[in-house]
């Protein structure tokens, strides 16, 4: 299975009174993980609604596990969970900078075409897109 990689300072901003990373920006930092996902597969989430196609979120699993702080750097992890060339579920693992377990997630999306929010076939749509997440989602 392809894992993509991505690291993020933990930016004073984005903590909270305790000090911590406040816990919807974990949220933030998903996004950053599936859309570098996207870019190493080769290809961007720009360029699909530049052609009128958007994936929202359908639903998001959290299980927090430890605390980020301020001046750390997060480490993501983002997979291919599920995908059957209509829904994809992404998976996520954010690292401390020890190693440590952070976050455990996933989320669920589809693509919808913009005007009307219809879902669409990525299979059909993005041919080359269905590919390389099948390919990616295989054990190797």
């Amino acid at each position: 299975m392809f894992v993509s990689k991505r690291e993020i300072d933990v930016r004073y901003a984005e903590t909270d009174q305790m000090g911590v990373v406040y816990h919807a920006n974990y949220l933030v930092w998903m996004e950053v993980g599936r859309t570098q996902l996207i870019k190493d597969l080769g290809f961007s989430y720009a360029s699909m609604e530049e052609q009128g196609v958007l994936s929202p979120v359908l639903d998001v699993h959290i299980q927090y596990k430890k605390p980020l702080k301020y001046g750390e750097t997060a480490v993501i992890y983002t997979w291919i969970e599920e995908y059957n060339g209509l829904k994809v579920v992404y998976g996520y693992e954010i690292y401390t900078p020890t190693g440590e377990l952070a976050i455990q997630s996933t989320s669920t999306h589809v693509c919808v075409r913009k005007e009307t929010f219809k879902p669409i076939s990525m299979k059909k749509t993005f041919p080359e897109w269905h590919e390389a997440y099948l390919h990616a989602m295989k054990k190797e």
